[in-house]
């Protein structure tokens, strides 16, 4: 059996080393248009900023290598131009004298992967417009570096790849403005969770514009100009290029393969091709959102790992299934790590599913060993069940280890309840006795028993002035002296119980607190005194994230209108 593979990087190179594990007789070619396999996509602008300094550490095996251990016939610089599924043949270019030959096949992989999306502006094409997409791609931004000594540098885009790419840049000493064409970084994110990673980045120094979109590009006296829709242009020394992927999928439109999303290849759950002996895995590849049942792109390399493994099995006789993705991932931003698995919360509404959403305020671990810091969690769950449908996670330390767990929650269909028995491990520098994701349990539960109802940021702005109703603050007279919701009394939790007589029972009561535990137990005591009460989920904190940053906005505000008073 010979399988051609075209595309050495996640999904090609792991389907290449599963496939010869399998079947030691098998020839295996692998079909690389660039000089490079089995790279560390996700490690490029860690050596475009100098964290990685060597630049053999990006590349896991070289043809060489591949040879070596699996036999595995690499050809870098080779493009396939053409597929012939009739003939079973792929046409190829070697690149480097642009000469052509034809490669027979038994079974066909695609692992083309997906390339950076290039704006169709004015002045695009300047050399001083970058992408970080290829392993060349960041030998080019590095070379730039050391040789122009930048002072300034512009980073289009607010995903993976433009963060890193800012943060890393920052690194290297150069002043870095982000464009980013929506009100927050971190699509995968809900703008409400997103509001603390805005809030951070620009603590760090960079300079971030939001809801503001590029429309060209201009060169003169060794610099670049961007211009802005109805803003300023700004002008910087290079610009790199991070709006996103699309799957490159040319050759399978060439040969008729079935497409769906963004011309993504469909695949069934053996990632077959709609053609006969023709697999696709990797960021080219149309899947299942493992959460929702929808169609769905996901460029990450795990599921791409997968997915090869998967083809490689089926190839050789062994029915494994890819059951879908649900984009679990993590990102370092200076000390922050942001992390997200399953759905988010403006997926379930633009869905139309049944979902309600919990913010957790939680210590990384035992608040009294050293060294603790806060994470922000908020859950998408179902309240008539409690199934787990997405996570996202904001904080500092231990945000990798939550995540993870929420992701395995979702993969195995676990309810709030399940959160609350799980047995997690537990030392105090590494946890609590309660672990987060059993305080995210709690949550949930005590809303889903009605020991406690709860409100959001956004339920606040109606809730302001209306005097029908009334906003308590039980956090201690200082704290509400730095900053509260507008309307809103003071009674700290403390001396609730004996100045209960203040409230108007026949208002109902919206509680805040800093972080939500006060009034969470604020809400107990008022419940059990014949109120009726609800409870700011996330607390102040979180509103105030929201509101804006204080250190960016002396009187910040929202565009919902939401507010701080002083």
């Amino acid at each position: 059996m010979k399988v051609v593979i075209i595309g050495g990087v996640a999904g090609g190179a792991t389907a290449a080393a599963r496939l010869r594990r399998l079947d030691e007789s098998a020839e295996i070619v692998i079909l690389e248009r660039s000089g490079y396999v089995s790279y560390a996509n996700c490690g490029l602008p860690y050596y475009a900023g100098g964290v990685i300094k060597d630049k053999s550490a990006l590349t896991l095996k070289t043809p060489e290598d591949f040879y070596e251990r699996f036999r595995v016939d690499v050809r870098v610089k080779n493009e396939v131009t053409a597929i012939n599924p009739e003939k079973k043949t792929v046409t190829v270019r070697r690149l480097e004298d642009m000469s052509e030959y034809e490669e027979s096949y038994d079974k066909l992989i695609l692992s083309p992967g997906a390339k950076a999306v290039q704006l169709p502006l004015p002045g695009a094409d300047s050399e001083k417009i970058m992408t970080l997409r290829t392993v060349e791609d960041v030998f080019r931004i590095r070379e730039y570096l050391e040789e122009n000594n930048p002072e300034t540098a512009i980073v289009i885009g607010g995903g993976f790849i433009g963060l890193e790419a800012a943060e890393n840049l920052m690194h290297y000493g150069v002043s870095t403005t982000l464009f980013q064409n929506s009100p927050h970084v971190m699509p995968n994110l809900d703008y409400d969770i997103a509001s603390q990673v805005n809030s951070y980045l620009r603590s760090k120094g960079l300079d971030l514009r939001l809801n503001k979109s590029v429309n060209g590009f201009k060169e003169a006296d060794e610099k670049i100009t961007v211009k802005v829709e109805n803003s300023e242009s700004v002008t910087a020394d290079l610009v790199i290029m991070a709006v996103g992927v699309v799957p490159e999928t040319h050759l399978a439109e060439n040969v008729g393969l079935k497409l769906g999303i963004r011309k993504a290849i469909v695949v069934n759950e053996h990632m077959e091709t709609s053609v006969p002996d023709i697999y696709a895995v990797g960021d080219a590849v149309q899947i299942k959102n493992f959460v929702t049942g929808e169609d769905a792109l996901i460029s990450l390399a795990g599921p791409a790992n997968k997915q090869g493994r998967i083809a490689a099995d089926n190839i050789c006789g062994i029915r494994s299934e890819y059951t879908g993705g649900q984009g679990s991932s993590v990102i370092k931003l200076f000390d922050m790590t942001v992390a997200s698995t399953g759905i988010n919360e403006k997926v379930a509404s633009d869905l139309g599913l049944e979902y309600d959403k919990a913010v957790t305020y939680s210590a990384s671990h035992a608040t009294y060993y050293p060294g603790a810091t806060d994470m922000t969690i908020k859950t998408i769950f179902v309240p008539s069940t409690g199934k787990i449908l997405g996570a996202q996670i904001v904080g500092f330390e231990g945000v990798d280890k939550r995540i993870d767990v929420m992701a395995a929650a979702i993969r195995g269909g676990m309810t709030s309840t399940d959160l609350e028995e799980l047995e997690l491990s537990y030392a105090p520098p590494f946890s609590s006795a309660k672990d987060p994701v059993n305080m995210v349990g709690y949550v949930i539960e005590n809303l889903r028993s009605g020991l406690v109802k709860h409100h959001h940021w956004h339920d606040v702005e109606k809730l302001i002035g209306d005097d029908s109703v009334i906003l308590l603050d039980t956090r201690t007279v200082g704290e509400y002296r730095r900053g509260r919701i507008p309307g809103s009394v003071n009674i700290p939790l403390d001396s609730l119980r004996e100045r209960l007589g203040e409230l108007d029972k026949s208002k109902k009561i919206y509680v805040n607190c800093f972080s939500g535990l006060r009034s969470y137990i604020a809400c107990r005591i008022l419940t059990q005194n014949g109120f009726d009460c609800s409870n700011l989920s996330g607390g102040f904190r979180y509103y105030e994230y929201i509101a804006g940053d204080k250190a960016y906005d002396e009187e910040p505000t929202h565009p919902c209108g939401i507010k701080i008073e002083k």
